[in-house]
């Protein structure tokens, strides 16, 4: 749909030259007399930008901006004056104006670049805002390996990323890297400049994907107090990566099929058609046909979205893609951590090819942070890894030697001095509070890099009166 323009001003030549003007450049423009009109139509109509004569005829157009900021926010004002001046303009600024312009029938070409401006800088807003509140910190990114599995995926994500245009089913184990494989796509393609999106469908609830996804109108439901402009409007001219499509609740599977054939959707509550230009990617790690056979996915959706699926294998197949992957995230976490480690010992390396790792890329980060807060030399050995990767080594679990042990001279000590360990019980104790500490007391994160459960880690730290 195209942007809307709402023009206010009380002179009616003024207002027909501007419709003119903007429905020659292909917006949807919208007339009002008066301050009262212009607040009825903004909450109504949610225009992008707003042309607001300063002079109306039932009040000053700089009240009338506060009104229009309280049921539309979002839009652009410009001010329209035949009287400006540098303290007005000031003021309008202040109070939230987007731009001021002069009313002159001879520049009518200057309110078009100013209607352009005003629309990519609330295009700008949008995008930032959205990132400040769902962005993980994630810089797009190669997908790192050179082993044949990947070489392979690499060669086809280059061939989608010429498609911008066709729906992509990225299919792969929890934690394999789909979300980097939908990112390769989307930042090799033509869309690289515009939006990256993306929701997890497994962790919201039916009305609430729907709103993240659709946007919802002002008073659609009991909360919704003003209207959001959902992720499919946000990403217009980009991605939107849907993880976990699996989840999708049926009720929504319909409009989101919508989408995918006539790249248009209504908001929660909404009356009237909006068209965007997105391109939708989606993962899962179930198994789709196997949803389809109990009726919890629907078949039509699921042909739709099998356009081109994409298979991302596990890292157990990628050979020395997984001492590539953990040299990575030792660099990474150095500075996170504030180490110089230089990687995993020769043995630990050997163990590391060895594990099948069930848990994938996210598993083998989390034992490199782990191995990492434990290690207290240049390279992570055995005895930092966890309990069932030792096992893989032919030793006996053990604990790393403790964070605090000295030396003569204050120097670390070289090796393991039984006596100095204590029992088991004390270097269990010693072993969770440093843990603990490493993580600022966050016990979740604690209780993972330990491999129990929170609520055992909370019985040892009741038991060992640790804070």
């Amino acid at each position: 749909m195209p942007p809307t323009v709402l023009i206010v001003d009380d002179q009616l030549t003024i207002r027909k030259s501007l419709r003119h003007l903007l429905e020659r450049k292909g917006y949807r423009a919208l007339e009002a007399d008066s301050g009262a009109a212009a607040v009825q139509a903004a909450q109504a109509e949610e225009p992008e930008v707003i042309l607001l004569d300063l002079k109306l005829p039932d009040g000053d157009g700089l009240e009338v901006l506060e009104r229009i900021q309280g049921v539309c926010p979002e839009a652009a004002v410009i001010l329209l004056t035949g009287h400006g001046s540098v303290e007005t303009a000031v003021t309008a600024i202040k109070k939230g104006a987007e731009d001021f312009l002069e009313k002159d029938p001879s520049s009518l070409e200057v309110t078009e670049v100013r209607v352009e401006k005003a629309l990519e800088m609330l295009k700008l807003r949008r995008e930032n805002r959205y990132y400040r509140h769902q962005a993980h910190g994630r810089a797009p990114g190669q997908i790192p390996g050179t082993s044949p599995v990947i070489r392979e995926l690499h060669a086809l994500v280059d061939l989608l990323a010429k498609a911008p245009q066709t729906t992509v089913l990225i299919q792969g184990e929890s934690g394999s890297g789909k979300e980097l494989v939908a990112r390769a796509i989307h930042y090799r393609s033509a869309r690289t400049d515009k939006p990256f999106l993306e929701i997890n469908c497994a962790g919201l609830s039916e009305h609430l994907l729907e709103s993240e996804v659709f946007g919802h109108e002002r008073g659609a439901f009991t909360d919704a107090k003003a209207l959001k402009r959902g992720l499919l409007e946000i990403a217009d001219g980009g991605t939107l990566f849907l993880d976990e499509i699996g989840d999708m609740p049926l009720p929504i599977q319909p409009k989101f099929l919508r989408v995918l054939e006539n790249k248009t959707f209504r908001r929660v509550g909404g009356t009237r058609d909006i068209s965007v230009d997105v391109r939708v990617i989606t993962a899962s790690n179930k198994d789709l046909a196997k949803l389809l056979e109990k009726q919890a996915f629907r078949e039509d959706l699921f042909y739709r979205l099998k356009v081109m699926p994409v298979t991302v294998p596990p890292l157990r197949e990628r050979g020395n893609d997984i001492l590539v992957l953990a040299d990575l995230f030792v660099q990474e976490l150095n500075a996170t951590l504030k180490k110089r480690i230089r990687g995993f010992s020769p043995e630990a390396q050997q163990v590391l090819l060895s594990y099948s790792w069930p848990g994938n890329v996210r598993e083998l980060r989390n034992v490199t942070e782990r191995g990492m807060i434990l290690c207290q030399g240049e390279t992570i050995p055995v005895a930092c890894l966890p309990a069932e990767l030792q096992q893989l080594a032919g030793a006996m679990p053990a604990s790393p030697p403790p964070l605090a042990a000295k030396g003569p001279a204050g120097a670390p000590d070289a090796g393991w001095s039984l006596g100095a360990l204590g029992t088991l019980e004390e270097m269990e104790q010693r072993y969770i509070r440093e843990v603990l500490a490493s993580v600022s007391g966050n016990r979740s994160q604690a209780a993972r890099l330990l491999g129990i459960s929170r609520s055992t880690l909370q019985d040892k730290i009741r038991r060992y009166g640790l804070s």
